[in-house]
């Protein structure tokens, strides 16, 4: 019987998400297996990644092939390295000792790349917030000049009318007093 390890789908239209099976690889892409593994959620950023890696070491040494993308996740989780350091301590290569030196050195220099991978995706996600903060406050201020240039051309609007309109006032009165003023005869 051959045995794959492989991804088994699940999830809706456009937003999958993978279950990580040992399967026989006659069986349909998501039927019958025979040992969850994991799961692999590419929809977050960084992808999510959960695996058993003592069961997937087990399943390797007794020979399941992995196909090529549960290859890729295997070795992204440090289970091919392991398989390879077992390897050495078992032709001699290797201690123990040493092999658990590499493993732990790797698994720290891959924490430490996955915490700055999700450090810098939330100062990107700060930085584009601050400029989208930025665009607003300018928006608005471009905004509340324009009101303010109105406002003021309005009121200046205003104050012409009112300024006419005593004026027109004014003039109605002098030829309203002019009217009333007695004429004077002319002396010859």
């Amino acid at each position: 019987m051959a045995v794959k390890i492989r991804l088994q789908r699940h999830g809706k239209k456009n937003f999958a998400f993978f279950h990580i099976v040992v399967a026989d690889s006659r069986a349909p892409r998501d039927g019958r297996f025979i040992e969850q593994l994991g799961s692999y959620n590419p929809n977050t950023n960084p992808a999510t990644i959960i695996l058993d890696g003592e069961k997937a070491l087990k399943w390797l040494n007794v020979g399941a092939q992995p196909t090529l993308v549960a290859r890729r996740l295997l070795s992204y989780e440090g289970v091919l390295l392991r398989k390879h350091l077992d390897g050495g301590i078992a032709k001699g290569a290797l201690t123990q000792e040493q092999a658990d030196a590499k493993w732990n050195a790797w698994k720290a220099e891959r924490d430490a790349k996955i915490a700055a991978k999700k450090a810098g995706l939330v100062k990107d996600a700060a930085d584009k917030a601050k400029v989208a903060l930025e665009a607003e406050k300018k928006v608005n201020a471009e905004r509340a000049e324009a009101l303010a240039k109105k406002a003021e051309e309005l009121a200046e609007a205003q104050r012409k009318a009112a300024e006419e309109a005593a004026a027109a006032k004014a003039a109605e009165e002098a030829a309203a007093a002019a009217e009333a003023t007695p004429e004077t005869p002319a002396e010859a």
